[in-house]
């Protein structure tokens, strides 16, 4: 029983988590990205984001293995993975630049802005490949 419901649950809290910063974060990008504040706000959602992810793919894919299920346990993996690499990449350019950033910088907010779009398309691509994908390996 608990290698039917703990798997289930994993890919339960991850699509949760993905949908709540999908519809959490569009509407920041009303900000102006323009002071430390907003700047701060916008990489600590992303930084919390990422390690809920990272945390709960890592748990799935433990009870994916346990439950053998090599194509979610292997999805799980590439999710996890993926948080990992984006939350580096993306979060150390936020950090980079917020420490230059002003509010008369407009190529600094623009770049801020950008990252914070690509951001939540990688979240995007993500979740789609997950529910596009759910009802092949289930």
């Amino acid at each position: 029983m608990l290698t039917t419901i703990l798997p289930l649950a994993t890919i339960v809290l991850l699509l949760i988590w993905m949908g709540f910063f999908m519809l959490g974060s569009l509407p920041l990008l009303i900000l102006r990205h323009d002071t430390p504040l907003d700047a701060r706000f916008v990489r600590g959602l992303f930084d919390v984001y990422y390690k809920a992810v990272m945390v709960v793919a890592s748990l799935g894919f433990i009870a994916h293995a346990v439950a053998q299920r090599p194509a979610t346990t292997a999805g799980m993996a590439a999710i996890g993975a993926a948080a990992f690499c984006s939350r580096h990449a993306i979060l150390g350019r936020m950090d980079r630049l917020r420490l230059t950033m002003t509010a008369t910088d407009a190529d600094g907010i623009r770049r801020f802005r950008k990252l914070h779009v690509v951001g939540m398309l990688l979240n995007f691509a993500q979740l789609a490949v997950i529910c596009g994908g759910l009802p092949r390996v289930l």
